[in-house]
């Protein structure tokens, strides 16, 4: 039992053991799980308690297994299910032994009462499992009782909830990846092919002549060739990367998790995973196994400086976010210079949530739209138009820009359905320019918590 609270602890907030060890205890949770509830099975028509009480001790372990299975294989909208329908499970089960032990120790209360009805210490009390409580009422006291058993458990279990999922638990880090390179569009080239064509020449006068010259017919291929004759990245150093990152750092996409609406769509495998793989096809920079997502609290635990360069954040309904997340939001972009990539993932509703909900966390910077000649449009690819699946908020990019960076971008027509599976049946043409659109945002990112990772490194060497 220890071990097991120990790898629990380590899965949900340290995360210094392999991912592999999760997965052979999350496979050993379910097929223990499994082979409890078989157990208590042959038990029901003997004692049906005994049941009861293996499954409530297999469903915790079913639902700790099976969200590291899904975790580990990168399976997020099955690890959502889980996650939700667990819950769900151990909340009802919970209240199931509330409800039996309620009505158990009532039933003693009016069995003794039964037989000795001037039993001094059988008077009405203060005690709740006593339905004769003075504040159950005389009217109606097993319902009163029953309700307020339930108020009770509900509370109890969410305040449960958010005090474990208040719990920080260890510093999170983020690591660059170590290289170096240059912030530079990438050349294209003009490929000229010539290809040779014969044509039969016919004279008016005579008969047709086999026997003629070959005549050129000069066509024009346009092909944009990635030329890697220089590293995408900053610094000095051996490979493309950055040169403030470490040996271990590795690129992740990390989206954010919110109140209110569907924070993962498109997540993971056949998602924003095949962005993450893309950009390590554009840029040649080490990358994560697999995308994750983080709560707002969870992103407030990252270390001052190796946090994470940007979070992406994308839906189609309502943006809910309590007073404390957006300051954490604040400080993750004004302290530790994190920038916001913000999707419209399909609807006008969704923009108002956006800007609103950026209107909390920098009320003092107004979105402007980006020109395509900006930075962020041009390295390391050169966009020559905003690609995008469908204009849900607008046909401009919008971003906020502070300190000399953009803080924020907002991209208006669901750029990740432009990455998962199916592409969403746009063209070859729109889906790649995505792809080099979501390359430079990320790299931009990057590339300036580079910077402000070293200014920071030199300010303490001055110190």
């Amino acid at each position: 039992m220890l071990a097991w609270c120990i790898l629990l602890v380590d899965w949900a907030y340290m995360q210094i053991l392999p991912e592999t060890v999760h997965l052979i205890v999350g496979v050993g949770e379910i097929g223990l799980g499994c082979y409890l509830i078989y157990v208590g099975s042959k038990h029901w028509d003997i004692k049906q308690i005994i049941f009861w009480c293996c499954f409530s001790i297999a469903a915790p372990m079913l639902w700790h297994g099976s969200i590291a299975v899904t975790d580990y294989f990168g399976l997020e909208m099955l690890r959502a299910f889980a996650a939700r329908v667990g819950l769900v499970v151990v909340f009802f089960t919970g209240l199931g032994w509330v409800i039996w032990y309620t009505e158990v120790r009532s039933k003693w209360f009016d069995q003794a009462r039964r037989v000795d009805p001037d039993a001094a210490e059988l008077a009405p009390s203060w005690n709740p499992m006593d339905p004769l409580a003075p504040y159950y009422g005389r009217k109606s006291p097993k319902l009163n009782q029953s309700l307020t058993g339930f108020t009770g458990y509900s509370i109890i279990f969410l305040l449960v909830c958010i005090l474990l999922s208040s719990i920080d638990g260890c510093t999170r880090f983020y690591d660059l990846p170590a290289g170096g390179g240059e912030q530079q569009t990438v050349a294209q080239v003009v490929k000229v092919q010539k290809i040779i064509r014969k044509r039969y020449v016919v004279n008016p006068f005579s008969a047709i002549s086999f026997d003629m010259p070959e005549i050129d017919d000069t066509q024009l291929e346009l092909e944009e060739i990635t030329r890697h004759n220089y590293k995408i990245g900053m610094g000095e150093g051996e490979g493309a990367g950055f040169a403030s990152g470490t040996s271990g750092g590795k690129v992740g996409f990390i989206r954010l998790e919110y109140s209110g609406g569907d924070w993962n769509q498109d997540m993971g495998v056949g998602g924003d995973l095949n962005m993450l793989i893309k950009y390590f096809e554009l840029t040649q920079q080490h990358v994560k196994e697999k995308t994750e997502s983080v709560t707002v609290s969870q992103l407030g635990t990252y270390d001052a400086i190796r946090c994470p360069p940007v979070v992406y954040i994308t839906g189609q309904r309502s943006i809910s976010m309590s007073n404390n997340e957006i300051k954490i939001l604040q400080e993750y972009i004004n302290d530790k210079h994190g920038m916001i990539f913000g999707d419209n993932g399909g609807s006008r509703h969704f923009h108002n949530q956006f800007v609103s909900m950026m209107a909390r966390v920098m009320p003092d910077v107004r979105p402007v739209p980006i020109p395509l000649d900006d930075v962020i449009h041009r390295v390391p690819f050169q966009i020559p138009y905003l690609p995008y699946v469908a204009p849900h908020g607008g046909k401009e990019a919008l971003g906020w820009f502070k300190d000399g960076r953009w803080i924020c971008y907002y991209h208006p027509g669901d750029i990740g359905d432009a990455w998962a599976d199916g592409h969403a049946g746009v063209t070859a043409e729109i889906w790649n320019a995505c792809y080099q659109l979501g390359a430079n945002v990320i790299n931009y990112a990057h590339a300036e918590h580079h910077k402000w990772r070293e200014a920071q490194k030199r300010k303490e060497d001055e110190e």
